[in-house]
């Protein structure tokens, strides 16, 4: 199912103190939150996680990931079974293991919009190169550097991949991303948000000048907040872990929410605490916490 239509996130101040409201939802990042930096999730973690199911906390992972990268957590998925993917363009069923993923939401960038941008990019930024994220691939220009977890399946210029005639035309753009050889990633990011303005959602996650390009108004927060809506769950009642700008919405948008030991600066202004790096198992020792302060 498609969905392009902006979504207003609630404020993050409640009316009762958030450490009051027991929590119903914990929304975790995974790389450089969830997962160790050898992409291991530690055997503290996952007795975490099964913990926080088992006491009724519903847990989803909310990441810049593709669909097809999130074999490292399909083994620890219960419930619902969901995870948010491409920092909130898809809601991505993990039910079915390795590669028999099943998309429940899509909330894409349309193609004329995302030329749009990238043209905006190359004059802002010139030396700019980027690839294009679709649900079944990741697509690159021919300067494009290899940093992915995958070999692309198309080299070709932007308005090539970007085409209404492209191969994979018939498939969703979830992100374009924008890679900058020489500029430093914050001031990247600035800059391409003040070009963009509001004509789609920017952010990033790598140490690199690499940006994570969505639809208007699509972010981990807003599509958090979506499937929050579905189950009856208030932003009151969520516990959400980042370490990354891409992080910060949702750090900002959850009742509780804890900046990791590593994460950016921009992240530990937005969360209202704070835990120990992701290598320390982090998310389990606040997890932990949480499950010792529930009523008997």
């Amino acid at each position: 199912m498609r969905e392009n239509g902006r979504v207003t996130s609630a404020t993050r101040r409640p009316e009762t103190p958030a450490s009051m409201v027991p929590p119903r939802l914990i929304a975790t990042d995974l790389d450089g939150t969830l997962l160790r930096d050898d992409k291991s999730v530690s055997e503290r973690t996952v007795a975490a996680l099964a913990a926080a199911e088992q006491a009724g906390i519903e847990v989803f992972f909310v990441t810049g990931r593709p669909a097809r990268w999130m074999d490292v957590v399909s083994d620890h998925v219960h419930g619902h079974g969901l995870a948010i993917c491409g920092n909130g363009a898809a809601v991505v069923d993990l039910h079915g293991g390795p590669g028999a993923h099943r998309f429940v939401k899509i909330r894409e960038l349309a193609p004329d919009v995302a030329l749009d941008v990238i043209q905006l990019l190359r004059a802002t930024a010139p030396g700019t190169v980027v690839a294009v994220e679709r649900t079944y691939g990741l697509h690159l220009e021919p300067a494009y550097p290899s940093m992915h977890m995958e070999p692309p399946e198309i080299i070709a210029p932007a308005e090539k991949l970007l085409a209404e005639d492209a191969l994979d035309a018939d498939q969703p753009v979830l992100k374009v991303l924008a890679y900058h050889p020489d500029m430093d990633p914050d001031d990247f990011l600035t800059v391409a948000r003040l070009a963009i303005g509001d004509r789609a959602s920017v952010t990033r996650s790598s140490p690199s000048a690499l940006l994570e390009i969505s639809g208007p108004g699509v972010s981990k927060a807003s599509t958090l907040a979506l499937c929050c809506a579905e189950r009856g769950i208030s932003h009151e009642e969520v516990i959400a872990f980042g370490d990354m700008p891409n992080d910060v919405e949702m750090l900002t948008w959850a009742g509780r929410s804890y900046a990791m030991g590593n994460a950016h600066p921009a992240v530990i202004a937005a969360a209202s605490g704070r835990t120990v790096a992701n290598n320390e198992d982090g998310v389990a020792v606040v997890i932990e916490q949480i499950i010792a302060e529930l009523p008997g």
